[in-house]
């Protein structure tokens, strides 16, 4: 029979207590149910029931998050899942090296830091060359992480301008059939980059450095005869460009420039048989030096519970379907 372990976990104030809790103990629900233990808060103190693994780990999460709760005044749901998948992971990377890895602060106050291990390793890879790729799944912060990097390193003066860039074909729809005038047709499209800049920058920030041509967002044809220097140059959405574009674009790095390449390979909406892009460019620059690829999947999800549930049932799907066609039988 399996001993029960105990630990306590006395945290300065009540307050502290509840915030570590979360909202009709939600947070706390969330980590009983990841480790099969029995939390019981009462005051300032936070007690774990289970088995002395589980205990142990439960505890390690719950001394995380209280560190972090300190530091920035509150915790997000996206704040205990990272802690909780860290801790089931078994990572030797800590809580608190992604929580103090601040990329940079927004102009609400709020740290933007890595949230899993997957976005550890992008961030690192963002900061250490001048090429890199990020391929994955909706909701892993592919885009929001590179803008959050642009946006420091325009800050810290490490680069002179901020390019960011999409194609413009999308989901079926093309600019031509479109109505409106140029503007009116690139801005949905764009729509995602604009925002990521606003959150990180403020309205005013984003606006102030738009007036002064310190930040470029445009479709990616306008791209073609330039040769961009001193930028930090990303380009969103790229399994959606043709081979043709891939390779235009990269070709427009100029000296001093940093460019971030992000994409889902399972969303490609290019007309049928055209080949991705991005597709392609894994294999031909697969090994060239300063080049890094980075491929993201559920667990760096940081949007809702339920989205790295549907990401992993649609592969679940889609795997089956491949199995299916692989094991089919020609007739004659």
């Amino acid at each position: 029979m399996t001993q029960t372990a105990e630990a306590r976990l006395r945290l300065p104030t009540n307050g502290e207590a509840i915030r570590l809790a979360g909202t009709a103990d939600e947070y706390f629900r969330l980590i009983e149910k990841k480790f099969g233990v029995a939390i019981r808060p009462r005051g300032n103190e936070v007690a774990v029931f289970g088995s002395a693994e589980a205990v142990a780990a439960a505890r390690r999460v719950l001394e995380d998050l209280a560190a972090l709760s300190r530091k920035q005044d509150f915790l997000s749901p996206q704040d205990v899942r990272a802690a909780v998948e860290l801790a089931s992971e078994d990572s030797p990377v800590q809580f608190s090296d992604l929580s103090n890895d601040v990329l940079i602060v927004t102009a609400r106050g709020r740290a933007i830091v890595p949230r899993s291990m997957g976005q550890k390793e992008y961030v690192e890879a963002m900061r250490n060359h001048a090429l890199v790729f990020a391929i994955g799944p909706a909701g892993t912060g592919k885009t929001y992480l590179a803008v959050a990097m642009a946006a420091a390193a325009l800050k810290k003066k490490e680069v002179a301008r901020l390019v960011l860039t999409r194609p413009a074909v999308e989901a079926g729809e093309k600019l031509g059939f479109l109505p409106g005038d140029l503007q009116e047709k690139v801005d949905p499209y764009l729509r995602p980059l604009y925002d990521a800049l606003y959150d990180t920058l403020g309205t005013e920030g984003f606006q102030r450095h738009m007036e002064r041509g310190l930040i470029e967002v445009a479709p990616l044809a306008y791209m073609r005869g330039r040769t961009l220097d001193d930028a930090f140059i990303i380009l969103d959405e790229a399994q959606n460009t043709t081979p043709e574009q891939m390779k235009m674009f990269l070709t427009r790095m100029g000296f001093g420039s940093r460019v971030v390449v992000t994409g889902d390979v399972t969303q490609v909406d290019l007309p049928k048989g055209q080949r991705s892009g991005l597709l392609e460019v894994t294999e031909v620059l697969r090994g060239v030096e300063g080049v890094a690829f980075v491929y993201l999947n559920e667990r760096d999800v940081v949007r809702h519970e339920l989205v790295q549930r549907i990401i992993r049932a649609y592969d679940r799907f889609e795997k089956g379907i491949r199995g299916e066609a692989g094991s089919g039988e020609l007739t004659g």
